[in-house]
């Protein structure tokens, strides 16, 4: 399993349109043939900052992943909305789910 972590802020005024555009996304992400997850997750802390959980069966199919159009196109869509640069770590993993 491969699985990448993001972390986004937003601009506080773009919450609502980074969520619609998001939610599309993950929407048309969890179709992907090697998609296995794709977690929105919101922090309890500050409403602004935003985790992007996503996992696929391979390193190969985040690849695939990355290069789809609507990947591209949600990148460009959120790009003004961020309030700095996402960060992100990107993991093997070592035990996942009920394994």
């Amino acid at each position: 399993m491969y699985v990448l972590c993001v972390t986004i802020y937003v601009k506080p005024e773009n919450i609502n349109d980074f969520l619609t555009a998001t939610k599309e996304y993950a929407s048309l992400s969890r179709q992907e043939n090697g998609n296995v997850r794709y977690d929105i997750l919101q922090s309890d802390e500050d409403e602004a900052c935003f985790v992007i959980y996503e996992a696929y069966k391979s390193k190969q199919d985040f690849s695939f992943h990355r290069d789809t159009p609507h990947s591209i196109s949600w990148k460009q869509k959120i790009e003004p909305w961020m309030a700095r640069p996402r960060q992100r770590i990107r993991c093997n993993s070592v035990i996942f789910g009920n394994e």
